[in-house]
């Protein structure tokens, strides 16, 4: 095997291109024939790092490779470096041959002699170094005269700066740097610098990268935090309220059962414990009614006409407010008032209602009825008192006029239906004003017997007064009296006033014989058309008026005769009711 030594005059020695290969690192990159290095990398005008040795390397020299490879050479003549014409550099620009376009040698490095380009690195890569910045071409320095220094090694040129020659691939096509290339040397981090490799990922692009992922992870886990709570919250809407079988609805907590005295609430609470539902059976109908307890004896106030329908031998049965049941008797009833007491034996426990004044009630006033309407026991309703002193007549079933009533009576909008007569009519304070005992229907007129027809707001109750000297005379003696003025009316007179008829119901005097009338002077063909100061329009209504007093109490009466009016005052008297 040839080999060659470069001698004192710089010419250049063959040697084996095998054994060169082996013997020097090979770079990651195909040289640059322009000796430009890398971008942003040290110019010609920067000093140049330590670059790495090669492990063997000649003392002559740069180990040259051989002509078959196309390897740069040295001009033996001028020390230029030759690039065949079909060698293309890695950066993909063709290089001139024959020496035409030969990068200048670096600035700053000593020319070689014989003034031709500097030498190639002797074998090394070129260390890397910063990103390269063009500069201002610096001016050559002075130095030796070419003729006094003899070629510097290679070594001391790589220090000059002088760009490496990399050796050609090994066959055609073969990438620069592929196989068959030695890796730098170990060494320090000058050492192990190379020009032309890939540059490593700055500190900023690694910080990015981590941080990237940090982020990353970050935001996986913000998201599967917020994912798992809403998921939670619809899991437990859906446990609670959408996907359960069982519907739980939101309800008032327990409150007390205690309401204030004056409320209807209140009124109804006091009152209902001495309210009882009447049932009556006959021999050929029943009905039911309302009545309400008088005293602890038992006595209880209702209406005649809930009562009538057992006559003598009908059965009577009294329901309390607790559902306590007993058998009642009748003690007297009278159809002019429309009013009966009953009793009960054997109940003990009784809660009589208070009773009230009717002439204190004033329209307006807030008032409760309460009753058993259609058989519904302890039904409450509420209202006004709309009137008072309304003329109210109610029966005539028998055509003779024996079984009508004549009340005075209290006009409220509580709701009455068949089935209160004889329940209480309350005020306030939870004290008996009046005995329900008739409604308006839109039908029917007045309505006492218990008819199907309903409440239209207009209900009229016997005044408490009256009701409690009826019921204390049928209590005492089973019969009560009714006050008259000794006269018999003409009940067909259509004119304004009641006017005494001409003759009585026997074909005699229509004016009683040393009865009130007379001793006041009145005669047939008279008409009343007023009593206390109060016009009167028909004689419905004179004797309404009549039967709101007491027998015994004092009455003043207009009286006209002749087209001439005049005053009469007269004392009642008293008959026997039925």
């Amino acid at each position: 095997m040839a080999e060659g030594s470069a001698g004192a005059t710089g010419e250049p020695v063959t040697v084996d291109q095998d054994a060169a290969r082996q013997a020097r690192p090979r770079p990651l990159h195909a040289p640059d024939p322009y000796g430009t290095p890398p971008y942003g990398e040290p110019g010609p005008w920067a000093p140049a790092p330590p670059v790495q040795h090669p492990a063997a390397t000649p003392a002559q020299g740069t180990v040259m490779p051989s002509p078959a490879h196309a390897t740069p050479t040295l001009s033996p003549a001028h020390g230029m470096v030759q690039h065949p014409a079909a060698a293309t550099p890695a950066h993909g620009t063709a290089m001139p041959s024959g020496g035409v376009g030969t990068p200048p040698p670096y600035a700053g490095t000593p020319p070689l002699s014989g003034g031709g380009t500097p030498p190639p690195y002797a074998g090394g890569p070129m260390p890397h170094a910063a990103p390269y910045v063009p500069h201002p071409a610096a001016a050559p320095q002075p130095g030796p005269h070419p003729a006094d220094q003899a070629p510097a090694p290679v070594e001391q040129q790589a220090h000059h700066g002088a760009p490496p020659l990399a050796s050609a691939p090994e066959g055609p096509g073969a990438a620069p740097g592929g196989p068959g290339l030695n890796p730098p040397p170990p060494g320090g981090p000058w050492q192990r610098y190379d020009p032309w490799s890939a540059p490593a990922p700055a500190n900023g692009q690694r910080r990015g990268a981590r941080r990237g992922r940090r982020l990353l992870v970050v935001w996986t886990v913000v998201v599967a935090l917020v994912a798992g709570g809403i998921g939670g919250v619809v899991g437990t809407y859906l446990e609670r309220d959408g996907a359960s079988s069982d519907v739980e609805l939101p309800q008032a907590d327990a409150e007390s059962a205690k309401r204030d005295p004056g409320s209807i609430a209140g009124i109804a609470a006091r009152a209902l414990p001495g309210v009882v539902t009447i049932h009556v059976s006959g021999s050929d109908t029943q009905g039911t009614g309302t009545g309400f307890v008088l005293d602890d004896r038992g006595h209880i106030l209702t209406n005649n006409h809930v009562v009538e329908p057992a006559g003598s031998s009908g059965d009577i049965s009294v329901t309390f407010s607790g559902g306590e049941t007993a058998k009642a008797e009748v003690i007297g009833r009278d159809s002019g008032y429309d009013l009966a007491v009953v009793k009960v034996t054997g109940v003990r426990g009784l809660k009589p209602l208070a009773l009230g004044n009717s002439e204190n009630v004033q329209v307006g006033d807030p008032v409760v009825a309460i009753g058993a309407p259609f058989d519904l026991a302890n039904t409450v309703t509420s209202g006004i008192i709309s009137a008072k002193e309304r003329p109210i007549t109610a029966g005539g079933e028998k055509g003779d006029g024996s079984d009508v009533s004549y009340v005075d009576a209290l006009q409220t909008d509580a709701p009455i239906n068949p089935g209160n007569s004889g329940g209480p009519l309350v005020d306030s304070q939870a004290r008996v004003i009046g005995i329900n005992s008739a409604i308006r229907s839109a039908d029917s007129g007045s309505d006492l017997e218990g008819g199907q027809a309903g409440s239209i707001g207009l209900g009229f109750a016997i005044p408490i007064n009256q009701g409690k000297r009826v019921a204390e005379e049928l209590i005492n003696t089973g019969r009560a009296t009714h006050p008259v003025i000794g006269v018999t009316l003409d009940m067909d007179y259509s004119g304004d006033g009641a006017r005494v008829a001409t003759k009585g119901n026997n074909g005699g005097s229509p004016v009683n014989p040393g009865g009130p009338g007379a001793k006041a002077g009145i005669k047939g063909s008279d008409v009343v058309t007023a009593v206390d100061g109060a016009r009167i329009h028909s004689a419905e209504e004179l004797i309404v008026k009549i039967r709101s007093h007491r027998p015994g109490d004092r009455l003043a009466l207009t009286v006209e005769r002749d087209g001439k009016e005049r005053k009469v005052t007269l004392v009642l008297g008293s008959a026997d009711g039925s």
